[in-house]
């Protein structure tokens, strides 16, 4: 008996070593001040982005949280007067827990926000009950993936909250939780090495497993209800070898009551315009805001996080990457969020306008400044920027001539049109983009080092997507839907083979190569899936460049150290990625002589 009870615990301990709120907080030092008003607060969030946020004490302890829904009312119906936070802030409806306290037993809490403190009970994060329910395929794929026992991972399937199914590579269930089973009205162990489709109704894990594709928030109608359900496919070395599947059980009937109620509402006041009405008359539906650009791995996070940041002042930015990586995309992003959204959004590819027109393009020109000039003159870019934003793309592409006069505008804040006297003055944010090495011009004397350090304030740069593999599943999710509706083509699946593949091949054109590929597979391939003989033939593995089947191919060498570049060093998140374990990846390392310093 002493001896169960001790394996048992060992086993929890396991367990836990997974599944702690520090693993899965949002790592924060943002907090609110009970000193702030009421005003400061809203700024705060709606600058963050986020829907709520703790607030402290002068010592960093958590003595209550605000949401942005609180404070929306609270700004409605005060009356001018400064209100502080402290006299309006919540101290219930969350809970205080410890960083290493578990995830996994937070369904004891009815609460929907989670404060997590360390051991001077001083905050170091925060966590919302949605973020558990989005972040569990994810905890449950980390402990999948290093290979722990499957005792570890029924403990963890039972103590979610959630509906949890997790079937084999050949769509068996090999997992089942009592949340689920008990809302299908099965008995567990019925369910348990039965087909998927036979055990959940309308289910898709069986696609997921020949797809590799990720399925999040996506609705499935069990039972006659629409239901949120997440599809997660499991990958090691480089195949799908199951899916996990999670049931919400909310569903998405809360969401339509929210739905009527501000219509509702919006009817009661009057305001009948749609939401797209009451938007930014000067916005450009063309204009891509960051949250649009597709990406899930912690470079393309962390690369937004710095634009959002960037776009709330109106410093000069320089984006830099390979060609198609998205820079214009991060461009676009920047100035929807900045104070110059108002205004328009004007690109300019400096690559592609002859050197002898760049002048009149950019600055404009007076009536009779050359022969052939246009009848009253002509407004340059600069002046059809005004108030906005304008993006300099290819800015390595600039003749030196340019450069001087765009360095005198950047520092002057006014210019002068080609054959004209009168200054105009500049109210424009400048954002520049290259895919070359600028500072290696300099070097070389084709770009003016004065130029580089004006325009090099921020420097926002875009990995590539050989470096950011974790982005290519989504990217795929959904590009192949967005060109079959283009040619009006029954949707196309891929395989887990494909997916491999895509995921394995080096994409030295970006994500504009990757979406060119799709484009094609959807518009050549015939019937639903699209499988390995449609690839092109250099994207095809061949047995002697398969990176998987024969480790000691130096391709093997250069995945790993693409990973490890990608995880910033990180050996465990680049075990995680490559699906192997933390002590292999090390033997890897020391097999082929890798030596990161990251």
């Amino acid at each position: 008996m002493q001896q169960d009870v001790i394996q048992r615990r060992s086993k929890i301990l396991e367990k836990d070593k997974y599944t702690t709120f520090a693993q899965c907080m949002n790592k924060t030092s943002s907090a609110l001040h009970s000193h702030y008003s009421v005003a400061q607060s809203a700024a705060v969030i709606a600058q963050m982005h986020i829907n709520w946020l703790p607030v402290v004490n002068d010592e960093k302890k958590p003595i209550g949280i605000i949401t942005a829904l609180a404070l929306l009312e609270k700004q409605l119906h005060q009356d001018h007067k400064p209100i502080r936070l402290e006299s309006c802030m919540s101290r219930d409806g969350y809970v205080v827990v410890h960083q290493n306290d578990t995830v996994l037993n937070s369904d004891r809490f009815p609460f929907n926000y989670y404060v997590v403190v360390d051991d001077d009970y001083r905050l170091v994060g925060t966590l919302a009950r949605s973020d558990i329910i989005e972040k569990f395929p994810d905890l449950f794929h980390n402990i999948y993936e290093v290979g722990n026992t499957s005792e570890i991972l029924a403990e963890v399937m039972n103590s979610a909250y959630e509906g949890v199914a997790v079937v084999d590579k050949d769509g068996i269930i090999v997992q089942f939780n009592e949340a689920y089973a008990q809302f299908i009205g099965i008995d567990r162990e019925e369910a348990l090495g039965k087909y998927v489709q036979d055990v959940i109704e309308n289910t898709n894990l069986h696609h997921t497993i020949k797809t590799g594709l990720p399925e999040r928030g996506v609705i499935q109608y069990i039972q006659g209800q629409p239901m949120i359900v997440h599809r997660i496919p499991l990958w090691k070395h480089g195949k799908v070898t199951g899916a996990i599947g999670m049931l919400i059980f909310e569903g998405v009937n809360e969401l339509y009551e929210i739905y009527n109620r501000i219509q509702k509402d919006k009817y009661v006041t009057g305001k009948k315009e749609s939401i797209a009405d009451n938007s930014n008359k000067h916005s450009d539906p063309s204009v891509t805001k960051l949250d649009e650009i597709i990406g899930d791995s912690d470079s393309t996070k962390i690369t937004k996080r710095m634009a959002r940041k960037v776009a709330k002042t109106s410093v000069t930015v320089l984006i830099t990457g390979e060609s198609g990586t998205g820079k214009g995309n991060y461009a676009r992003g920047i100035h929807v969020l900045s104070a110059y959204s108002r205004g328009p959004f004007v690109h300019v590819n400096c690559g592609a306008i002859p050197a002898n027109l760049i002048e009149s393009e950019l600055f404009g020109y007076e009536e009779g400044a050359f022969t052939g000039a246009r009848k009253g003159g002509k407004r340059g870019k600069f002046e059809l920027a005004r108030n906005g934003t304008l993006f300099l793309d290819e800015i390595g592409e600039l003749p030196l001539a340019m450069q001087t006069k765009l360095l005198r505008i950047l520092e002057d804040k006014e210019f002068e049109r080609v054959g004209g006297t009168q200054k105009y003055k500049v109210n424009t944010r400048v954002i520049a983009a290259t895919n070359r090495n600028l500072w290696q011009m300099v070097q070389n004397g084709a770009f003016r080092e004065d130029l580089f350090y004006r325009l090099n304030i921020i420097e926002i740069e875009i990995p590539p997507l050989r470096e950011r593999r974790g982005d290519i599943p989504s990217l795929i999710s959904h590009f192949i839907p967005v060109m079959c509706e283009k040619y009006q083509v029954p949707e196309k699946k891929l395989n887990s083979e494909v997916m491999s593949a895509f995921i394995q091949y080096p994409w030295k054109g970006n994500v504009r190569e990757l979406i060119n590929i799709i484009e094609r597979l959807v518009v050549l391939t015939d019937g639903e899936t699209i499988k390995l003989k449609h690839l092109p033939r250099y994207m095809q593995p061949s047995d002697k460049s398969n990176k998987q089947a024969n480790p000691e191919q130096s391709d093997e060498r250069a995945l790993i150290e693409s990973v490890l570049n990608e995880s910033s060093g990180n050996k465990t998140e680049a075990a995680r990625q490559l699906g192997i374990h933390r002590t292999t990846l090390y033997q890897k390392i020391k097999k082929y002589n890798i030596y990161n310093d990251l």
